[in-house]
């Protein structure tokens, strides 16, 4: 079982904002950085994306996943197993929900744990995926259509 190890951050300027999300692979000698910027999102949308990009990007199923993140929201969701309590209750009242989902199929393909680092304290490659989400919120190209499709379908609920 390949041993891989994922280095993730995600930013917005503005809450939201244009945003963005840099992650960091590897694979023993082998290192692997992924980065886009999102025209308007969430902070946290951005977080949860750098992971689900990061597993998505794993070409086999089965890998041993050791991710390191500095997001609360996402490693307190997976290792608190709140994720499941949400998927049973059909994420009633969750926001990013489509993300969740998307990362729930992706990170049942491997064995993923999380280790919670905190931001801005030094860890080179947590640092850098700071710098690559950073930069990309600077110059999105991308649409969250999950994070703005429910922004126009609350109001159309008013």
């Amino acid at each position: 079982m390949p041993q891989i190890t994922i280095y993730t951050d995600g930013a917005a300027s503005g809450n939201p904002g244009n945003g963005g999300y840099g992650t960091v692979l590897v694979s023993g000698q082998y290192m692997k950085e992924l980065s886009e910027g999102y025209r308007l999102t969430t902070n946290n949308r951005m977080e949860l994306m750098a992971v689900i990009k990061g597993l998505e990007a794993l070409k086999n199923p089965g890998c041993d996943v050791l991710v390191y993140s500095d997001s609360k929201y996402v490693v307190d969701a997976v290792e608190k197993h709140w994720l499941q309590d949400w998927i049973k209750k059909g994420f009633k009242g969750k926001k990013n929900s489509d993300l969740w989902m998307r990362f729930w199929r992706v990170y049942n393909l491997h064995k993923v744990r999380f280790q919670w680092v905190k931001g801005h304290n030094g860890v080179p490659l947590n640092e850098r995926c700071d710098q690559l989400a950073t930069t990309s919120a600077q110059t999105p190209t991308q649409i969250d259509t999950g994070y703005e499709n429910s922004q126009t379908d609350n109001s159309l609920q008013l």
